[in-house]
């Protein structure tokens, strides 16, 4: 894929970009398969007592949900690649796949996420069996992936469904297996052990060039339905801690959020969250850290 660059017609359109979509099947088609959508609710950061407990949400267009299969619980049964489509709920193409027909399934046809290089005419495959090869596309628990493959859609839990690395370009690499346990070097460069029953998805996932897409007006933030986001500094001081102030100040104190808690600097993460011990290298800290 590419990233496509107008004409300077308009402020909007002198830094915006977008992709060219060259790697979905049928480029400026968007014809979703119709059993596998679902309509989504937008709820404008509010709770359902109507109160907001996320700031600056509202608005956007409206979508139709793709019903991914992140568990890919049809083993040893192959499936063809349909097509590769764009979806607006998540940055990476998902594809369209095809089973034979089975009496134990409603519907042949499924979507998953589509890793690099994937087109219209390849077949996929699920399981632990031997036909199941570690190439892009099929799926396969930890246990029976080579050791240096870069891997997707990863369980944290057995048969719970993929949970990480499903966003544009994202491979987590496995590294060690020791016993029951697999070690994996995540984007951020966090390593982190979890069980080898659980599935993975060979290969990273599609779209990597979604990072270098600049969105070059404010518009195309709100058709996401994100709103401006006002500083604190610029609030008065019943609305925010840091906002008042005889001209412009800096309040006398530390970043924080409208209830007071210190946003920049302060670890996010509960001690107890379970999963915690099974973190084996902390990710770098600072924004600007690569990762190794």
């Amino acid at each position: 894929m590419g990233i496509k660059q107008y004409k300077p017609t308009s402020a909007g359109r002198r830094g915006g970009s977008v992709s060219d979509f060259a790697d979905c099947t049928f480029p400026g088609v968007n014809k979703p398969e119709k059993s596998l959508l679902s309509p989504i609710k937008k709820s404008g950061g509010r709770n359902h007592h109507g109160i907001t407990t996320t700031r600056f949400r509202g608005g956007g267009h409206k979508r139709m949900y793709r019903q991914i299969d992140f568990k890919r619980k049809r083993d040893g049964v192959e499936a063809v690649v349909i097509s590769v489509e764009y979806d607006p709920n998540r940055s990476a193409r998902i594809a369209l796949i095809e089973y034979p027909k089975d009496e134990k399934y409603d519907n042949a046809k499924s979507y998953i996420l589509a890793p690099v290089g994937m087109k219209a005419g390849d077949k996929v495959i699920s399981g632990e069996t031997e036909a199941v090869e570690p190439k892009p596309g099929n799926c396969m628990p930890l246990w029976k992936v080579p050791l240096g493959m870069a891997v997707h859609n990863v369980e944290l839990t057995p048969g719970r469904g993929g949970q990480i690395c499903r966003s544009a370009g994202c491979s987590a690499t496995l590294s060690a297996r020791e016993k029951d346990w697999a070690q994996l070097t995540m984007p951020s460069g966090e390593i982190r052990r979890v069980s080898s029953k659980c599935r993975a998805t060979i290969g990273s996932v599609s779209n990597p060039e979604h990072m270098n897409i600049s969105l070059g007006k404010a518009g195309r933030n709100r058709w996401k339905g994100r709103k401006p986001h006002n500083r604190g500094m610029a609030m008065n001081p019943i609305d925010h801690p840091m906002g008042g102030g005889e001209g412009r100040s800096k309040s006398g104190g530390q970043p924080k959020g409208p209830t007071g808690v210190l946003s920049k600097g302060g670890k996010t993460r509960k001690d107890r969250k379970p999963g915690g011990g099974a973190i084996l290298r902390r990710r770098p800290s600072g924004k600007h850290q690569k990762s190794s």
